[in-house]
């Protein structure tokens, strides 16, 4: 676990080892560092982005409220058949 820590934070504080220096120069303002190639080509390539990253985030919301605090209350949800091990 130590190792993958100390990566995890190698790699958010070296990002500029992930781009090479001819897409560093070929990238916008914000994104020099991040990725390769010749980077977003208009404002629609930002907000197909934006729109994918609220998706994102909404959906790991909501996964993490289910996990939280599930909704089911029935007795014969299929959750307690595996709980209980119950025969259905």
């Amino acid at each position: 676990m130590k190792k993958y820590i100390t990566l995890l934070l190698m790699l958010i504080l070296k990002l500029d080892v992930i781009a090479c220096e001819a897409c560093k120069k070929q990238q916008p303002a914000g994104f020099e560092d991040i990725t390769h190639g010749a980077g977003p080509d208009s404002n629609w390539d930002y907000l197909i982005v934006f729109v994918m990253v609220i998706i994102t985030l909404y959906v790991l919301v909501a996964t993490i409220k289910c996990f939280i605090k599930p909704g089911e209350k029935n007795e014969e949800h299929i959750k307690r058949m595996i709980l209980n091990d119950l025969k259905p």
